[in-house]
């Protein structure tokens, strides 16, 4: 089934995001970018969307996913069959096979600041542009794909990305999302360049370097949340 008509079928809105022009962890004398959040979740705010618009996926999704997966840098958690979720957006390190060749690390996946959401985003967009499913049930493989699990985790899921499309809907102009090419990591040294907007496809994206970035304006640097207009028509 076209990866358009599974997003005409859900009921809630998607938004997206696109350019990427770095930023993180705020300097201590930049103002507040969003002072109806606390500090903690301000910055997760900034790296969530950074790394959605790295990768050209759902924010809220991705934003839902943090508050979801609630978990800490350096925090390592293990599962009945043997791998660990680690960090704050506890990836699971069955995947840490695939960033490997990249130079990607689980101390990367565990390190704090915005790089571990980059690399969940890179996660996420390959669940939502290579597995079965509809919208929602693609996402929530990034808990688990078991069934039943994952029915629990996707209700509850859409239930917080509706929270954070709402929330990022009052804040930037929203248009529709749809998906492109997809990416790849690549070493931790990669510098990447501001997305064209305009060309039909865009460059392959690729986690950034691992370390501190100077926070930008969110209202200059190009990051525009895409809210999905919703029909009922496939």
């Amino acid at each position: 089934m076209p990866f358009a008509k599974l997003l005409a079928r859900n009921a809630l809105p998607v938004v997206a995001l696109v350019a990427a022009t770095g930023f993180g962890a705020a300097d201590a004398t930049a103002a507040r970018l969003f002072p109806d959040l606390s500090e903690q979740m301000e910055e997760r705010v900034v790296c969530s969307v950074s790394a959605a618009a790295k990768y050209e996926i759902p924010a809220n999704i991705l934003l839902a996913i943090r508050e979801k997966e609630g978990g800490k840098p350096g925090q390592w958690v293990k599962n009945t069959n043997g791998t660990y979720d680690v960090g704050e957006l506890q990836f699971n390190t069955a995947y840490l096979g695939d960033l490997a060749k990249y130079g990607i690390t689980a101390q990367d996946v565990a390190a704090a600041g915005c790089y571990p959401y980059d690399l969940a985003a890179w996660r996420l967009r390959g669940h939502i542009r290579n597995d079965r499913g509809d919208l929602w049930t693609r996402a929530a493989n990034y808990h688990s794909r078991t069934p039943s699990k994952n029915a629990i985790y996707r209700a509850d899921l859409m239930v917080k990305a509706d929270k954070w499309a709402k929330w990022l809907d009052a804040r930037f102009v929203t248009v529709n999302y749809g998906p492109s090419s997809p990416a790849q990591p690549a070493g931790k040294g990669t510098t990447l360049a501001a997305a064209d907007t305009s060309a039909a496809a865009p460059a392959e994206a690729q986690p950034m370097k691992q370390g501190r970035i100077t926070r930008t304006s969110l209202r200059s640097s190009g990051y525009v949340p895409r809210q999905l207009i919703i029909n009922n028509t496939p």
